[in-house]
């Protein structure tokens, strides 16, 4: 099934089943770290007193990645706002990079060059802002990453629109659904009062944006 066919992204049967996997990954995530520092807990009441010394980098650590699990639910959630918005884009050979874009206004770590869906020859940055689960794209979109990794990421696939915000994914080995998902947005400062308009960005557009959870966009 063709993934762009679909009028969005959520209507892909795949992409609902590797978002709800994703999901559940998420809790069996958070179940373990939680599960296994209360079974630890037991298991120390009634051992001898130096097994709490083995099991304390567990204690120790198991909150902070308890937390951190935690974060993934919001970013998960927002992921399905906008696969239920906008379809997917196939793309080939798309400009990326892990360096500072100087009109990007926040930190970043990453980026990814997409066609403005008003204007296709206009390509605009859109940068990950977030650094959780993002090691597999980092290793293939580093510059001196081996040909066999930055061939991964080759061709992706984009749910959004490049002016608010999307989630990029790279299609599974049988080409049929996405994998990787991660969300990227778009932070450029505006010089010289530009605004979205400036991107061919009408209302019907802004009103897309808004549905996908953006909620900093001005006409």
């Amino acid at each position: 099934m063709n993934p762009a066919a679909c009028t969005t992204a959520w209507d892909h049967p795949p992409t609902r089943r590797a978002w709800i996997s994703h999901m559940v990954m998420n809790v069996v995530g958070l179940v373990g770290w939680v599960g296994g520092w209360v079974a630890l807990l037991g298991i120390s009441v009634y051992s001898a007193d130096w097994v709490v010394w083995v099991f304390l980098p567990y204690f120790v650590y198991a909150p902070y990645r308890a937390l951190t699990q935690c974060r993934y639910f919001p970013a998960a959630l927002w992921m399905l706002r906008i696969l239920r918005v906008y379809r997917w884009q196939v793309l080939h050979g798309a400009p990326h990079g892990l360096s500072d874009r100087p009109e990007v206004s926040i930190r970043h770590f990453g980026w990814f060059e997409l066609p403005n869906p008003a204007r296709p020859e206009q390509w605009l940055p859109a940068v990950f802002t977030r650094h959780l689960r993002l090691e597999w794209w980092c290793r293939r979109m580093a510059p001196r990453a081996k040909p066999h990794l930055k061939s991964q990421i080759e061709e992706i696939w984009f749910a959004g629109d490049v002016r608010f915000v999307g989630v990029i994914a790279v299609p599974a080995r049988s080409g049929s659904a996405p994998r990787r998902l991660h969300i990227i947005e778009q932070c450029m400062e505006t010089p010289g009062g530009e605004h979205l308009s400036d991107w061919g960005a009408g209302p019907y557009d802004i009103e897309c944006g808004r549905r996908a959870g953006v909620q900093s966009v001005q006409s």
